[in-house]
C-alpha cells in the first residue's frame, strides 16, 4: 500500500453554505497579514497612514479583479460545450455574467500580478507622489504572504492539484470533482502542488523580511521586488511541471500556459534587480 494523505478537508465553515468559507477567510488573512508588515515598513519611514489605508484597497481591487481576468483569459472556458443537443457546460462567450462569479472559483496569479502593477503606477503618480520602484519595493512582503494564503486555500479547495505520486506525503483530493482526474474511476495520490508554492512563499517571505529589517535592502532601489519576482515566478515555473494542466493546451505544449507566462516576470525580475536604479534619503521620500 502507497502511502499518502487523504485530504478530506473541505471549504465550508458552516455545513451547506458556499459562503463564507475557509478560502475566503485565508485571503483575507494573508491580505490582513500584508498590511501590518507594509505599516510596520510605512511607520518606520514616516510615511502618513492614510496613505496606507489607500494602498490597501488599491491592492486589494487589483488582486481580485486582475486575478479573475487573468483566469478568465487565460485558463477559462471560453465556448459552450455542447453534447447531444443540450449545453453540458457554459462558456464565458455565451454567458458574460458568469465572469462574475469569482465564488464558483477561477482566479489565476498572473492576472492578479498584471492588475497589481498597474494599480500601483496609479498609486505612486496620485497618491503616494514617489518613484514606483519605492512602493514596488516595499509590497514585495506583503504580496509573498498574502500569495502563501491563497495557496493555502487553494488547498482546502482541491484545486491546483498536482500530477500522481507514491512519495509519502502525497495527497488524495477526495472533493476533487473532475473525472479526468480520476485513475480507473479512483482518487490516487498526487502531489500537493498548492503546498509546495505556499511553502516557497513563506520561505521567501521571511527572506525578504530578513533582508528588509536586518539589511536594509530598501534603500538600493529594485532590489526587493526583483528577488521578489525572480525567486517567486521561478518557483512557479518548476512547481507547473508536477502540476496538472489547466488548459487543453498545457498537455500538448513542451511547457504549459503558467510557465509561459512565468518567463516575463523572471526577465523582468532580473532586469529591475541589476538596473541601477537612483537612491533617495529617506527624509526627502516621505515629503
Amino acid at each position: 500500500m502507497i502511502l499518502s494523505i487523504d485530504w478530506n478537508m473541505g471549504s465550508e465553515l458552516i455545513p451547506g453554505w458556499r459562503t463564507p468559507n475557509l478560502y475566503g477567510l485565508l485571503f483575507i488573512t494573508g491580505i490582513i497579514i500584508g498590511y501590518f508588515v507594509i505599516k510596520k515598513i510605512f511607520k518606520k519611514e514616516g510615511f502618513p497612514d492614510e496613505k496606507l489605508d489607500k494602498l490597501l484597497m488599491y491592492i486589494v481591487v487589483a488582486t481580485v479583479v486582475g486575478a479573475r481576468l487573468g483566469h478568465v483569459i487565460f485558463y477559462g472556458q471560453h465556448w459552450d460545450i455542447v453534447s447531444g443537443g443540450e449545453i453540458i457546460s457554459r462558456g464565458y462567450y455565451s454567458h458574460p455574467m458568469d465572469i462574475l462569479k469569482v465564488n464558483e472559483g477561477g482566479l489565476a496569479s498572473h492576472g492578479a500580478a498584471v492588475a497589481i502593477f498597474l494599480a500601483l503606477v496609479i498609486y505612486s503618480k496620485r497618491v503616494s507622489k514617489q518613484p514606483l520602484i519605492w512602493i514596488l519595493d516595499r509590497v514585495a512582503a506583503p504580496i509573498t504572504i498574502a500569495s502563501c494564503f491563497i495557496r493555502l486555500g487553494n488547498l482546502v479547495n482541491h484545486e491546483i492539484i498536482g500530477d500522481p505520486t507514491t512519495l509519502p506525503w502525497g495527497f488524495i483530493f477526495n472533493h476533487d470533482t473532475d473525472e479526468a482526474n480520476l485513475v480507473n474511476g479512483m482518487h490516487v495520490a498526487r502531489h500537493p502542488a498548492q503546498l509546495y508554492e505556499a511553502l516557497c512563499y513563506i520561505v521567501l517571505f521571511f527572506v525578504l523580511l530578513f533582508l528588509i529589517h536586518k539589511k536594509n535592502i530598501l534603500a538600493k532601489p529594485g532590489k526587493a521586488f526583483g528577488i521578489f519576482l525572480t525567486v517567486l515566478f521561478t518557483c512557479r515555473f518548476f512547481i507547473e511541471f508536477i502540476k496538472l494542466g489547466q488548459t487543453d493546451r498545457d498537455y500538448t505544449n513542451v511547457i504549459n500556459t503558467g510557465q509561459m507566462l512565468s518567463i516575463p516576470f523572471i526577465i523582468v525580475g532580473l532586469i529591475i534587480y541589476f538596473y541601477p536604479f537612483k537612491s533617495k534619503s529617506t527624509n526627502e521620500l516621505s515629503h
